[in-house]
């Protein structure tokens, strides 16, 4: 077995070894300059719930980030509130990145949280539902039915809905259920009518019916009914003899986080079975309840369920708006974003014949950047995958899989290479959060097709998106490469905005050869060319090339870092960009989440800018662009700047040389960075402030809007010569 140590001697860079970390912080900067990465996180969220108030946006589009917000807090909730309690819980009180104590961190997020979910609650009911029925789309509640509506609603129930229900009784015979988190549930209490004496039963929503049932409607208007509303309606049905006193909706939210001490087994995939079993036992970490529940019922769950009055959160309306993403399936395009239809990317488009483009001829013209998904993903990474495993002439195809979809063309071609006789090496990364047991499945079904698939590095994730082709051409061998910011899945490929580098490069050829036999081998490589690679020195190159900018502005010279990341936490990174500033270099940071970073603070950080731009896709790409006095250096790829990437995990920067390319990604950085752009500005306090509108009130310009319509427009100006 490698150890961690020795694994650190390698996935490097060639240039890092003249430069010393500790010459660039001669500086001193203020204690207190880092801003509360949870809160932040918090604050992300309430921007995506911005989208949600905002009229301009079409309703169901609206209803969506609803969704999008429920979805993301309990992510929120399962991974870091559940890190910090465990923190709490086991002793281990480190700090947070700001200094507060673990327990007193739990204080702030609980009240942001609970802010943030009562305004969650408001925007749905009075802006978003009244919106819905405005346009047609009705949530109804069952007293507002006739007789006939109900009749033919209770057939539906007892069809389709009574037959799964499970009630189950709280008694001494009976002890309290496990309530599985994230659940919809019913608190119910009855009194027998034989004994008079007051019961409790708990009755699981069923999580696999629609969430909201259709009623049919004569004058056209769609309605729904929650499926709750329906199921507390009838519960005599289910308690015949009983007479119900009352029911309340509640909803428990777990702890789902998983850890795995890898070096303890051999057997990873067993183990990371074993602690998914695990995880749906996790210790609750919030309590969603209906604001009309009484304190006897809550009492009971609070007792019950070992939970705080703190994690409880009481709300006035709907729980679980995580079923409004069902209502995107309606189709009303009026009251949806206007379709973008993605574009080949001008290097693969089909010939004057209509024939599909020879993939590997096009890269060998030059590299190929592409960006999704303004431009199709299942043209150019799908097709150059699918093309590859039907190539008599690819020997070998080399890729790491971190998510894919179920139905995933890109593993299938995987397969039909292994099948056709070809050496495919697969790296899944089966510790994917939440995607693991979708991972632990292919993976095997890969090995069964004769696929070499490795698991990657002890003690690391492997994050970086690479794939490598090998083709035997006129008696030598040539590679091809990829390399992504986004995952290998054509089904987020839609709505994640990501880059893609294909390059037919020797240098990066061996680049990739080099990592992909350290990660499935005991190769130990330092010397990476065009490759910036995590764990060891991907941090350690990118401080050099800001310390870089700071003694060109020092010595009089233009200056300037460019950093498009999801995520900006790294205590090094920021603080080397607080002491660029200090000399005077242009520091502009596009954040999509988290951002510990202050700006705008004298003397610190004056010349640094951040934005954030939210819509209909998800901003994903990771961007690192520096003017080195004139002659720019740009990298793409897979790592953010947190710890968990630059220490913990496998990530790789490729560099973009082609000058159209270094200009496609100014342009683009320009465009977002615009004060004429929608975005929200971060202010040195933490506070997100969104600039969508001009002086006279008219809407600035859509940065995803106009980037597909400057994509489309390149295509066009092609069709013309």
């Amino acid at each position: 077995m490698i150890e961690p140590e020795v694994l650190d001697a390698g996935l490097g860079d060639a240039d890092d070894d003249d430069f010393d970390v500790s010459e660039a912080f001669d500086s001193q900067l203020p204690d207190h300059r880092y801003l509360d990465r949870e809160l932040s996180w918090l604050a992300f969220n309430q921007r995506v719930l911005e989208l949600a108030e905002d009229p301009n946006v079409p309703v169901l589009e609206r209803a969506n980030f609803l969704a999008i917000f429920s979805s993301n807090l309990d992510e929120f909730f399962m991974v870091r509130v559940a890190g910090l309690k465990r923190r709490i819980i086991t002793g281990l009180a480190v700090p947070t990145n700001v200094g507060r104590a673990p327990a007193d961190a739990l204080a702030d997020i609980s009240a942001e949280a609970h802010r943030l979910q009562l305004r969650h609650a408001h925007v749905w009911t009075t802006l978003v539902q009244p919106g819905l029925a405005d346009a047609g789309i009705t949530m109804i509640s069952y007293e507002s039915l006739d007789e006939g509506e109900r009749a033919a609603l209770y057939e539906y129930f007892q069809t389709q809905v009574f037959p799964v229900l499970m009630p189950l009784a709280v008694d001494p015979a009976h002890p309290f259920p496990y309530i599985s988190g994230l659940s919809l549930n019913l608190a119910i209490r009855i009194r027998n009518a034989r004994t008079g004496r007051q019961e409790f039963a708990r009755l699981k929503v069923p999580p696999m019916l629609p969430r909201f049932v259709s009623v049919p409607s004569n004058d056209g208007r769609v309605r729904y009914l929650p499926l709750e509303d329906l199921i507390s309606n009838h519960l005599d049905d289910l308690f015949p003899g009983m007479e119900v006193l009352d029911h309340h909706a509640f909803r428990l939210t777990r702890n789902e986080d998983v850890v795995i001490e890898e070096d303890e087994t051999e057997n990873l995939i067993q183990a990371l079975e074993a602690e998914l079993l695990r995880r749906r036992f996790g210790p609750p970490i919030r309590l969603e309840i209906t604001d009309d529940m009484d304190d006897v019922t809550l009492d009971l769950l609070i007792k019950e369920l070992d939970i705080t009055e703190q994690e409880v959160y009481r709300l006035p309306g709907p729980l679980d708006l995580r079923g409004l993403f069902d209502l995107s399936r309606i189709n009303r395009p009026d009251l949806k974003f206007k379709p973008h239809v993605p574009t080949t990317a001008l290097a693969f488009q089909p010939g004057d014949n209509n024939e599909r483009a020879d993939i590997f001829a096009s890269i060998r013209k030059g590299d190929v950047l592409v960006h999704h998904p303004y431009e199709s993903f299942a043209t150019s990474v799908q097709a150059f995958l699918e093309q590859a495993a039907k190539d008599p002439h690819v020997l070998a195809i080399k890729q790491t899989l971190y998510r894919t979809s179920g139905d995933s063309p890109i593993v299938e071609a995987l397969i039909n290479a292994a099948e056709a006789g070809k050496q495919v090496l697969a790296l899944v990364e089966i510790k994917a959060r939440f995607d693991e047991a979708n991972n632990i499945v292919w993976a095997r079904k890969l090995e069964k097709a004769g696929v070499h698939v490795v698991y990657g590095l002890v003690g690391l994730k492997t994050h970086c998106k690479l794939a490598l082709v090998i083709r035997q051409e006129g008696g030598v061998l040539r590679s091809y490469s990829h390399i992504g910011t986004g995952n290998y899945n054509p089904k987020t490929s839609r709505i994640y905005e990501d880059f893609g580098l294909f390059t037919a490069d020797d240098q990066v050829g061996r680049d990739l050869t080099r990592l992909f036999n350290e990660l499935s081998g005991y190769a130990i490589e330092k010397k990476f060319k065009r490759l910036l690679v995590a764990p060891l020195h991907l941090r350690k190159g990118l401080l050099r090339q800001i310390d870089k900018e700071r003694r060109n502005a020092l010595a009089g010279k233009p200056a300037g870092v460019r950093i498009k990341v999801n995520s900006m936490v790294d205590e090094q990174i920021i603080d080397a960009l607080y002491r660029a500033s200090q000399a005077g270099v242009k520091v502009e940071v596009w954040v999509r989440g988290i951002c510990s970073l202050k700006p705008g603070v004298v003397g610190m950080s004056e010349n640094i800018t951040v934005r954030s731009i939210l819509g209909r896709y998800l901003e994903h790409s990771r961007i690192f662009a520096f003017h080195n006095d004139g002659d720019p250096q740009i990298y793409i790829g897979s790592a953010d700047m947190m710890h968990r990437n630059l220490d913990r995990r496998v990530e790789a920067l490729v560099r973009v040389v082609a000058p159209a390319h270094l200009k496609e990604l100014s342009d683009f950085f320009d465009l977002a960075m615009s004060d004429t752009s929608s975005s929200w500005h971060l202010g040195p306090e933490g506070e997100w402030t969104r600039h969508n509108v001009d002086g006279d009130g008219k809407p600035l310009v859509d940065v995803q809007d106009r980037t597909m319509t400057n994509v489309q427009r390149r295509r066009r100006a092609r069709a013309v010569r």
